[in-house]
């Protein structure tokens, strides 16, 4: 049974898990955090927090330099998803409730699919192209409820931030993949959370002005946001990505939107309008549809055929 339990695909799930709910209570703590630090700050502080912890895990496992092919990708994922989504999703949950927040980042698995088949090789079905599409539509939904007396709260600007945050979130995710091939995924996330830390320093004026002032509650949050949901879900996420095709890896995402509303109905009190869930749901949809896949309809050929995706691997 224990060796069962430390099986590479055992491991590799259990990764990816643990990053999906690190990252759905993260939702739920940048709502609360940012009603105090503005989202430069926030970002900042929760960069630091994380490098903290990720460099004293490369000194205890005595990890070195990255190899200079794995730069490329920790140079892009550092900036711009290290650092940019996490400051898009900053502003962009002051503006809108953690559920659609989460709701619309989601539409990031679709758009990972499409920059790992123009950029990484993997498949482009014509089902990618359909679930756009829903997604699209999704998004238009939630965007209507802006207006409509519907969303709760809901902002434009909200929603253009969070979008925003999930193509810098896919962008991410496709630039680290080659990265793995080269770095171990404790060098890939140190490195790139190091960059993204770098990126926005010019922030630390803000940062150092709302620290004094801020509420022991709103700090905690901070540093709980570096510690759990950067440093530790961020390592076992490249740890599963480096084992998993990249478009596969932004499938296991789909559980994220259904906790943070759980969440944030227990912690926040706050749950998207109707019209905002149905725009919501339709962004998961599409994106469902886009990672689907089309049945054979000969059995024979179906079984022959069965193995291949569990050993295809991206480069």
């Amino acid at each position: 049974m224990s060796s069962r339990l430390r099986s590479p695909g055992v491991l590799t799930a259990g990764a990816a898990t643990f990053s999906v709910f690190a990252w759905a209570s993260a939702f739920v703590s940048v709502r609360s955090a940012g009603a105090v630090y503005s989202p430069g700050a926030l970002a900042l502080g929760r960069l630091l927090a994380a490098s903290l912890v990720l460099f004293l895990l490369v000194a205890i496992r005595r990890e070195g330099l990255p190899p200079r092919g794995a730069w490329r990708g920790i140079l892009v994922s550092g900036v711009v998803w290290f650092g940019g989504y996490m400051v898009a999703l900053n502003w962009g949950e002051r503006l809108v409730d953690a559920g659609t927040a989460a709701l619309l980042v989601n539409v990031g698995p679709i758009l990972m699919a499409l920059l790992a088949a123009r950029l990484l090789g993997e498949a482009l079905p014509p089902r990618l192209l359909a679930g756009m599409a829903v997604s699209f539509g999704g998004a238009v939904v939630v965007g209507l409820s802006t207006s409509s007396g519907q969303g709760g709260g809901t902002s434009l600007l909200g929603v253009v931030l969070c979008l925003l945050a999930a193509v810098a979130y896919a962008t991410g995710v496709v630039a680290q993949k080659p990265a793995l091939a080269y770095g171990t995924p404790l060098q890939v996330t140190a490195y790139s959370c190091l960059i993204g830390t770098v990126a926005c320093l010019p922030f630390a004026g803000q940062l150092a002005t709302e620290l004094p002032k801020a509420p022991t509650s709103a700090t905690l949050n901070m540093l709980y946001l570096g510690v759990v949901p950067t440093a530790l879900a961020f390592t076992t996420w490249t740890y599963a990505l480096a084992r998993t095709p990249a478009g596969k890896m932004g499938a296991t995402t789909y559980a994220v939107p259904a906790i943070v509303v759980l969440l944030s109905w227990l912690f926040l009190d706050e749950v998207p309008a109707w019209l905002t869930l149905l725009g919501g749901a339709l962004c998961l949809a599409g994106v469902a549809v886009s990672r689907s896949r089309p049945s054979r309809a000969p059995a024979s050929q179906a079984a022959a055929s069965e193995p291949a995706p569990e050993s295809a691997d991206a480069p």
